[in-house]
């Protein structure tokens, strides 16, 4: 798209030329995707999942450069000593920390000039953000890929955090097309938070079999479970569970022998080994829309595009 058409008054306070953020996905999200993002015009972040540290991030920000943004788990940021301070030193211009009821880092973070953002799912959670002082709200409907509290779907929840929020409030869940890219921004979101439909591109952390496991799910194909946090003992407080691809550790009566359940040390093979048979494959309900790997480009053009020609022919 030459020339792009799709702004929000959020996205055009911060410079962007789409409404485009994407979400910081652990093990997906690295500098290159988050560099890619924003040189299309959208919010690029740099994840930092369970697995995050200093040193991850000191990597994967000698990838991005200064990136538009960090997003960290709030018990991986209590657990990396210094990671907070890492995250905040890189200068980014939005810091979001999620998955927790401790809002203490917030002022920490506005002190530093970054705007403070963090995910919710109903609205009580909005009420805490807001009055913790977040500066921008995700509504994270159910359908997301990855973690999140298992509440509500995105446009009932959007409908509640929209009452309720005197911030801007950033859709997330199950956008995969210019369709729903256009549903959200016609019901009042300031922009977008994209993970699925970005976490199969070019420039994603994702190995080639995470990859091609998600080109041949469709939107049936994902699952709400905690199993993989409980095997690997990860200590995700169990409100927020993970929505994945089903695989043979997901659905163990999916396999021929149906009587052995896959056990932590097969588990931790595959993931070594990246089988997505047993690994665990982050995915929301927008996974059908993932139809081939291609440059994240590509698909903000196509959302961007898409989303432009319904909203611009709903004004006809």
């Amino acid at each position: 798209m030459s020339e792009q058409t799709l702004s929000t008054q959020w996205s055009r306070s911060l410079g962007l030329r789409v409404p485009l953020v994407n979400a910081p996905m652990g093990g997906a999200a690295g500098g290159r995707l988050a560099a890619a993002v924003s040189a299309a015009g959208g919010l690029g972040m740099i994840g930092m999942g369970s697995a995050g540290s200093v040193a991850a991030l000191r990597r994967e920000l000698a990838v991005a450069g200064t990136p538009a943004g960090i997003g960290l788990v709030d018990w991986v940021r209590t657990r990396e000593n210094g990671l907070l301070d890492a995250a905040i030193a890189a200068g980014p211009r939005m810091i979001s920390v999620s998955f927790g009821t401790d809002f203490s880092w917030v002022p920490r973070v506005r002190a530093a000039g970054i705007l403070a953002v963090t995910q919710v799912y109903d609205a009580p959670g909005a009420h805490r953000a807001q009055d913790a002082g977040i500066d921008v709200l995700v509504a994270r409907g159910s359908e997301g890929g990855g973690h999140g509290a298992d509440r509500l779907a995105l446009l009932p929840l959007l409908d509640v955090v929209l009452d309720i929020a005197t911030v801007p409030v950033l859709a997330a869940g199950g956008i995969g097309s210019g369709r729903t890219l256009a549903a959200v921004l016609a019901a009042g979101a300031a922009g977008a938070w994209l993970g699925t439909c970005l976490a199969a591109t070019e420039e994603s952390l994702l190995p080639e079999s995470a990859r091609l496991a998600m080109l041949a799910a469709d939107s049936g194909s994902t699952t709400v479970t905690t199993a993989f946090d409980e095997a690997l003992d990860l200590p995700w407080p169990p409100i927020y569970p993970a929505r994945v691809l089903r695989n043979e550790f997901t659905d163990p009566w999916s396999r021929p022998e149906v009587d052995e359940v896959p056990d932590p040390a097969r588990l931790r093979e595959a993931i070594a080994a990246d089988d997505p048979r047993l690994a665990p494959v982050d995915a929301g309900q927008g996974v059908g829309s993932v139809t081939h790997i291609e440059p994240a480009a590509a698909v903000i053009d196509r959302l961007c595009v898409g989303a432009t020609e319904l909203l611009a022919a709903h004004h006809r």
